[in-house]
């Protein structure tokens, strides 16, 4: 290895962790204090007193909207919410097998076929997608889960607010009230943090200059991975699988012992417990007084304890995702929806990162360490090796 190649290994970090990539001034995270900011607001101040719509216009617009502007935006996500009936043809073709985020991005990206003209420096046409995609994102999942289950999808209600309106979509019974505003405040937990995997793909799309519909598509689909959307699905698989509050122990060593991930728990940022996740257990402790105990929570409180005492340490504590499948479980919400809702709240912070994007725009363009040969030899195609012959001759 030549000292240039040696130099160049050392700034290498695997999956750019650690690595900055742009300039930001929509969120703050610290993971050693659990501190979560929405432009400079604590994600706790939003979650007590702002609404998941309001949130979206300080995310995206860059700051509080006074009480006109909130009541403008607010008019217009309601009277953009109904979709194409092209697309709502286009989803009855769908397999009734199909997940629910593939569904989402197909259709993400159809949107586009409607409302693309990459006006990208005309103001109105930024805010007529903003409007767009906060309103219909909720109305194609509510609408594929309904389809899937051989039923016509339920219109929206104007006279509903965002979160009501969505349950309200998904059941066709109005929602009680506590439902509605817990659901609403967990998606102004889950609107933005920071460039994680989806953020940084829609950044990439964005610095093309391609539509914005491309680059929710494009988010959406780098979200439907495992590594990165669906854990709080797996936590509630894990808690049923663990059974009892007598087995959380067992299990638990064991995952040590095998060096097996514990669902739920573990953050690459925070090293204390996740700001979001104290909020979301408080919300879950609401639904069981009113709506009844679930059995699961038992469980999940004596996991905590135990992972704390055992792995604390090592600064893996509750993430985000672990008490998130409880509340969606007791608001009837079915588990393959919840990445699908995980993608309508963080829609906002994906369209924040668009627009910050045009701002100063680069494409992105890195580089790469490259480790293979040079100068290799052609080899003709009837000198070629077959079957195993393959794994012994070094091109």
């Amino acid at each position: 290895m030549t000292g240039d190649n040696a130099k160049r290994n050392l700034e290498f970090k695997p999956g750019l962790e650690g690595v900055p990539v742009t300039l930001s001034g929509i969120s703050f995270v610290d993971g050693l204090n659990g501190i979560l900011e929405y432009r400079g607001i604590p994600i706790t101040d939003l979650a007590n007193h702002s609404s998941f719509v309001e949130t979206s216009y300080l995310l995206i617009w860059g700051h509080l909207p006074n009480e006109q502007e909130l009541k403008d935006f607010e008019h217009e996500i309601r009277y953009h919410r109904r979709i194409k009936y092209r697309i709502r043809d286009m989803m009855k073709c769908f397999p009734e097998t199909g997940h629910p985020m593939d569904a989402l991005q197909a259709c993400a990206a159809a949107l586009g076929l409607f409302y693309s003209r990459r006006a990208l420096d005309n103001p109105q046409y930024i805010r007529d997608a903003v409007v767009r995609l906060l309103a219909k994102i909720p109305t194609m999942v509510a609408a594929f889960d309904m389809m899937r289950k051989g039923n016509d999808p339920i219109q929206p209600r104007d006279d509903l607010d965002y979160s009501a309106n969505f349950l309200y979509m998904l059941t066709e019974r109005e929602p009680d009230p506590l439902s509605a505003q817990v659901f609403d405040i967990c998606l102004t937990l889950h609107a933005e943090h920071t460039i994680n995997a989806s953020t940084f793909s829609a950044r990439v799309t964005a610095s093309t200059l391609t539509d914005p519909y491309a680059v929710i598509a494009s988010a959406v689909g780098t979200l439907a991975g495992p590594l990165h959307g669906g854990a709080n699905e797996e936590v509630l698989t894990m808690l049923e699988e663990i059974g009892s509050v007598e087995n959380v122990r067992p299990y638990v060593e064991k995952c040590i012992e095998t060096k097996s991930k514990i669902m739920g728990f573990g953050h690459r940022v925070y090293k204390v417990k996740d700001p979001r996740s104290t909020i979301l257990q408080n919300l879950a402790e609401k639904l069981f007084e009113k709506f009844g105990h679930d059995e699961y929570y038992e469980i999940a409180l004596e996991l905590e304890k135990v992972v704390h005492e055992k792995m604390g340490q090592k600064g893996i504590y509750a993430n985000v995702d672990f008490y998130s499948g409880l509340v969606y479980r007791k608001l009837g919400i079915p588990s393959d929806l919840f990445t699908p809702i995980f993608a309508i709240a963080r829609v906002a912070g994906w369209l924040a990162h668009w627009k910050e994007q045009l701002n100063e725009n680069r494409i992105y363009r890195p580089t790469q360490i490259y480790t293979g040969s040079h100068n290799a030899e052609y080899v003709s195609l009837h000198e070629r090796p077959t079957g195993n012959d393959r794994d012994s001759v070094n091109f």
